[in-house]
C-alpha cells in the first residue's frame, strides 16, 4: 500500500495543500523515498474541483474523483494518464520497487494500454525483464501520445505491443511537450523564411552578411562565458563553426570541435574529463561551491554515446530541426563532459544541427549566440530550471585539488530530461535570428553599399576612410563626432561634410541604429 496522508505534511520541502493526498508520482516518490525531483507534484483534493483539476502555487490538485485508489498500480496509473511523462522519475520508482510488485501490476490488466506501457518502460529503463509471457495479440498503442509530445518514427516491440516513440533510448532521451508556443513556432516555417530572404539577394552580399553574423555569433559565444579573446582565436573558432554539419556529429567531430576551442592544450586535456567538473564560485579559501555538478567522469563515455544515438534518431525520424538542436545541445551542456569549453560547444552544436538539417542557408551561421546574449537572463534562468532541482540529489565532496568528487550514482539525472522549456527558448532565439537579425543585415550591407557609392561620387577618398565616415556617424546617432571631424576629416570643407553627412542619413533612413 502506498497510502499517503492527507493531514499537512512537507514534500520536496513543500507544504503540501490543506485538504489533499499526494497522488502519482508525488506518492511514489514520497512513499518510496524515491531521490529525483517532481518537477510538477500532484495531489487530489478531498472535495470537487470545478474544471477537473487546478493549479495552486508549485501544485497541480485534481478533483477528489481522480484518486483511483493506494496501490503501486493505481499511483503509476495515474502517472501515465494524467502527468508528463518524466523518465528520470519512472526509471527510480522502477529501480526502488519490489520486481514482483511490478509483474502483480502487469499482470492486474496484461491487455491494458497503462500497463503494457509501464511495462515496455520498466523493462526499457531498468534492463530488467520480468517474468511475464509476450503480451496477447492486442492492437498496438504509442508509448507517448503525438498529440501531447514530439514524438520519432515509432519502433514496434512485438513484446509488449507498444509503438516506441520516444526520442532517444534507455541511454538517454529527452522528451518535448506539445506546447502552444512550441506548435506556433512550428507553423512559422523560419527555415523557408531564412532561404526565401538569402535567395532574393546577391552572392556578394550573401557571403558578407554571413560573414558578418559569423563573427557577431562567435564573438557572442564568448563574451556570454564572460571571454574577450583576440580576433586571431574568434576567426579560429568562427572557422570551425562555419564548418558546422559538414561533418557526422560522433565523438571523433565532438573531440575535433574540443581541440579547435582549446588551442593551448598544456593545462586543459582535449577530449572527455577525467575529473570532475562544476559551475559556480569558490569561497574565500578557495573551495568550491557548486551551483550544478557536471555527470561523473565514469559515466561520460556511455552518456555522450546515448547522446550521439538520440541525435541520430530525431534526425533520422525528420523531427523538427530547432527543436532536435535544443534536445541535443542542451542534453550536451548538462552532461558537460569537457573539462573546458562545454558551453561554447553547447552553441556549436546548436548550428550543427541547423547546418546538417539544412534550416540556415548554405554558408550562413544564425548569430543564434548573440540573442543568448541579449536575452542572457533568460538564458540562464533555463539552464538553472532545468539543473537547480537536480543538486539535491547529487552527494558530494571537495577534492584535495579544490575541485569536486561525487559520491553517489547521479547518471540517470543527466541521461532523462524534459526539454520543452529549453526548446521554448531555443525557438525563440531562432525566430528572432530569422525574423530580426538576418533581414536587418541586410538590409544594413544594402544601404551601407548605396552610402558608399554616393560618397565616392562625391569626394575622391580610399574606401577605407569612406568606411569609417560611416560607421563614426551610425556610432554617434548619424551625425560626424566633431572629434573625428577635427582629426581624420579635417581636410573637409563644412559643406562637404554636410554633404556626406545627409548623404549617409538617406541611406540609412528609418534603419533601427542597434
Amino acid at each position: 500500500m502506498y497510502f499517503v496522508s492527507a493531514t499537512p505534511l512537507t514534500f520536496q520541502d513543500e507544504l503540501v495543500p490543506e485538504g489533499t493526498t499526494l497522488v502519482g508520482l508525488s506518492a511514489l516518490v514520497y512513499a518510496l523515498d524515491v531521490q529525483a525531483p517532481v518537477r510538477v507534484a500532484c495531489c487530489v483534493s478531498e472535495k470537487h474541483i470545478r474544471g477537473g483539476s487546478r493549479v495552486e502555487g508549485g501544485w497541480k490538485v485534481f478533483d477528489k474523483r481522480f484518486l483511483l485508489g493506494e496501490t503501486f498500480g493505481d499511483h503509476l496509473t495515474f502517472a501515465l494518464k494524467h502527468e508528463a511523462m518524466d523518465l528520470l522519475v519512472l526509471k527510480r520508482v522502477f529501480d526502488a520497487i519490489d520486481p514482483g510488485e511490478m509483474k502483480a501490476f502487469v499482470l492486474s490488466a496484461p491487455t491494458g494500454a497503462p500497463s503494457r506501457r509501464a511495462w515496455f518502460l520498466y523493462e526499457t529503463l531498468t534492463g530488467n525483464q520480468l517474468d511475464v509471457q509476450d503480451a496477447p495479440n492486442v492492437a498496438f498503442v504509442d508509448l507517448l501520445d503525438p498529440k501531447a509530445y514530439f514524438t520519432a518514427e515509432p519502433r514496434p516491440s512485438k513484446r509488449h505491443k507498444v509503438r516506441d516513440n520516444l526520442l532517444g533510448n534507455a541511454r538517454f532521451c529527452p522528451v518535448i511537450r506539445r506546447t502552444p508556443a512550441l506548435e506556433d513556432f512550428c507553423t512559422l516555417m523560419l527555415a523557408d523564411k531564412a532561404h526565401e530572404a538569402v535567395g532574393r539577394i546577391g552572392k556578394h552580399i550573401i557571403a558578407r552578411a554571413a560573414s558578418f553574423m559569423l563573427l557577431a555569433d562567435s564573438r557572442a559565444s564568448f563574451e556570454i562565458e564572460g571571454e574577450r579573446p583576440p580576433r586571431s582565436r574568434l576567426e579560429r573558432w568562427g572557422k570551425a563553426v562555419q564548418q558546422a554539419g559538414k561533418n557526422p556529429l560522433d565523438m571523433a567531430e565532438i573531440i575535433r570541435l574540443h581541440g579547435v576551442l582549446i588551442e593551448d592544450n598544456r593545462f586543459i586535456k582535449v577530449g572527455l574529463r577525467q575529473d570532475g567538473v562544476f559551475l559556480g564560485e569558490r569561497d574565500r579559501y578557495g573551495e568550491p561551491l557548486p551551483e550544478f555538478i557536471g555527470a561523473c567522469p565514469d559515466d561520460l563515455e556511455n552518456l555522450t554515446a546515448g547522446l550521439i544515438e538520440a541525435n541520430t534518431r530525431m534526425r533520422e525520424a525528420g523531427l523538427d530541426a530547432v527543436l532536435q538542436a535544443a534536445a541535443t545541445a542542451f542534453g550536451f551542456v548538462y552532461v558537460h563532459p569537457h573539462e573546458d569549453g562545454n558551453g561554447r560547444l553547447h552553441r556549436c552544436l546548436i548550428q550543427h544541427v541547423l547546418a546538417e538539417r539544412k534550416f540556415t542557408p548554405p554558408g550562413m551561421v544564425f548569430p543564434v549566440s548573440s540573442v543568448m546574449l541579449d536575452r542572457i537572463d533568460a538564458y540562464k534562468a533555463t539552464l538553472q530550471g532545468h539543473s537547480g532541482p537536480l543538486m539535491r540529489y547529487i552527494e558530494w565532496q571537495p577534492t584535495p585539488e579544490r575541485n569536486v568528487e561525487v559520491l553517489n550514482d547521479t547518471a540517470d539525472l543527466y541521461r532523462y530530461y524534459d526539454c520543452t522549456d529549453e526548446a521554448e527558448f531555443l525557438y525563440a532565439c531562432v525566430c528572432h535570428t530569422v525574423e530580426h537579425d538576418l533581414p536587418r543585415e541586410i538590409d544594413y550591407i544594402r544601404r551601407h553599399d548605396e552610402a558608399m557609392r554616393a560618397i565616392m561620387e562625391a569626394i575622391e577618398m580610399p574606401d577605407r576612410l569612406a568606411e569609417d565616415f560611416i560607421m563614426f556617424m551610425r556610432q554617434n546617432q548619424w551625425e560626424l563626432p566633431k572629434r573625428r571631424r577635427s582629426n581624420e576629416f579635417e581636410a573637409l570643407t563644412d559643406t562637404e561634410v554636410s554633404m556626406l553627412e545627409n548623404i549617409v542619413r538617406d541611406a540609412f533612413g528609418g534603419f533601427e541604429n542597434a
